[in-house]
C-alpha cells in the first residue's frame, strides 16, 4: 500500500464545458484509492473559469499563482468557452500556471488499448506506444511581439519565437534520459530546412547533449515528415522531443491516430519539485457536447495516474491504470468516441467498481 503519514494537497480547478463533468470524475476516483490506501488527499477546488472571466474580468484572481503555490499539485479540467477568445483563456490561466512554476516538460504518452480501434489500416496489429516530450515554457509561444496599425491596410502582426540554450538543453535532458529507462531512441522534431535561425540552433543544443547519453540513439526529423511518419508507422517511435508548437500539435495527431484524442492524458512538470506540477486531459472543453454525458473521462483518469506516479504514490497509480484498461475492453464501459455506449457517468461508475473489487 502507498499508506503514509503525508499529506498530498491538490488543486482542482475544474474549468469550462466537459472540464467539470471529468472534474467530477476525478474526485470519486481520487476518493476511492485515498480510502484504499491511505494517499493523505485533500482536494481544494477553484472556481477558475471563463465564466468567472465574464462575470469579473479575470479567469483567475490577482492571487491566484500564489495560492496555487502551497500545493502539491493542481489538477485542471479544461479552459475555454465560445463567448471568451481562446488567447484571452489561454493565457489567462493554463500559460501563467506553467510558466511561473516552471513547468518546461509538458509530457504526453500515447499508446493503443485492447477495444480502442485505430483509424490506421491493420491497426490492432500495430501496437504504439510512445511518449511526446514538448518544451512547455519558450519557443514558438512567446509573449514577444506586437500588432500595428490595427484596422487599417497596412495592419502587422509580428510574433517572435524564443529559444535559449537553457531551455533547450533542459527539455532535451529529460527526452534523452527518458530514452533511456524505454526505448533507448529519441526522435528529435526539426524544420531547420525552413527557420533558418532557431532551428538549427535547436538541432546543435540537442545533438550535444545527446552526445553524452551515448546508450541513447538520435534521430532528426523534419516536422512535417515526422508527421506523416506518426500516420504512417507511428508503432517505429519511441520518445519524440519537440519545441512548443510542433511538440503540441504532433502529441494530438498521434493521439488521434491511437483512436481518440478523449483519452489522451498530459503532465506540465517542473521535474526539480520546486513548484507545483500541472495534470489535464488534452481534448480541451467541447464546448459542443458539455453538459451531455458524452465527455470521456478517461483522459482525465489518465492524467491522475500520472498525477499520483509523481506523487509518489505508484501502487495506486497502477491500479488506476489497470481499472481504466479494463473499462476500455468492453463497448459498455466506454464512450461513444472510442465506440462504445456509456455516459461519463456510467464509465466513471465502472472504473469505481473495478478499483473496489481489486
Amino acid at each position: 500500500m502507498d499508506t503514509t503519514t503525508r499529506t498530498r494537497r491538490i488543486a482542482l480547478i475544474p474549468g469550462d464545458g466537459i472540464g467539470v463533468e471529468v472534474a467530477a470524475s476525478a474526485r470519486a476516483v481520487l476518493a476511492s484509492l485515498d480510502a484504499r490506501h491511505g494517499l493523505g488527499i485533500r482536494i481544494d477546488e477553484f472556481d477558475w473559469s471563463c465564466q468567472r472571466y465574464l462575470d469579473t474580468g479575470a479567469l483567475m484572481p490577482p492571487d491566484g499563482l500564489e495560492t496555487l503555490r502551497a500545493y502539491d499539485a493542481v489538477l485542471l479540467g479544461a479552459v475555454g468557452w465560445a463567448d471568451v477568445p481562446d488567447h484571452v483563456s489561454l493565457w489567462g490561466l493554463l500559460i501563467p500556471i506553467r510558466r511561473a512554476f516552471s513547468q518546461y516538460v509538458n509530457l504526453r504518452p500515447v499508446r493503443t488499448f485492447a477495444g480502442v480501434t485505430s483509424p490506421l489500416a491493420d491497426g490492432e496489429n500495430r501496437p504504439i506506444d510512445l511518449v511526446i516530450v514538448r518544451e512547455n515554457n519558450e519557443g514558438e509561444y512567446s509573449q514577444v511581439g506586437g500588432r500595428f496599425g490595427q484596422g487599417g491596410p497596412g495592419e502587422t502582426a509580428i510574433q517572435e519565437a524564443v529559444f535559449t540554450r537553457h531551455g533547450i538543453s533542459r527539455i532535451a535532458d529529460y527526452a534523452l534520459e527518458l530514452a533511456s529507462s524505454r526505448g533507448r531512441r529519441v526522435t528529435s522534431a526539426t524544420k531547420s530546412n525552413g527557420l533558418v535561425h532557431s532551428m538549427p540552433f535547436w538541432d546543435e543544443v540537442v545533438r550535444e547533449r545527446a552526445e553524452l547519453r551515448p546508450e541513447v540513439e538520435l534521430v532528426e526529423e523534419h516536422v512535417d515528415a515526422l508527421a506523416a511518419k506518426l500516420v504512417l508507422r507511428p508503432e517505429s517511435f519511441d520518445v519524440i522531443v519537440a519545441s512548443n508548437l510542433f511538440g503540441d500539435i504532433l502529441s494530438d495527431l498521434a493521439a488521434a491516430v491511437t483512436g481518440s484524442i478523449g483519452i489522451a492524458p498530459s503532465a506540465n512538470l517542473d521535474p526539480t519539485g520546486e513548484n507545483p506540477s500541472m495534470f489535464e486531459p488534452v481534448h480541451g472543453s467541447a464546448p459542443d457536447i458539455a453538459g451531455k454525458g458524452l465527455a470521456n473521462p478517461v483522459g482525465m483518469l489518465w492524467s491522475v495516474v500520472l498525477m499520483l506516479e509523481h506523487l509518489s504514490a505508484g501502487e495506486a497509480a497502477a491500479q488506476l491504470m489497470d481499472a481504466i484498461e479494463v473499462s476500455l475492453r468492453d463497448p459498455a464501459t466506454r464512450t461513444a468516441d472510442v465506440g462504445g455506449t456509456a455516459s461519463t457517468e456510467q464509465v466513471t461508475a465502472a472504473v469505481l467498481d473495478l478499483l473496489d473489487a481489486d
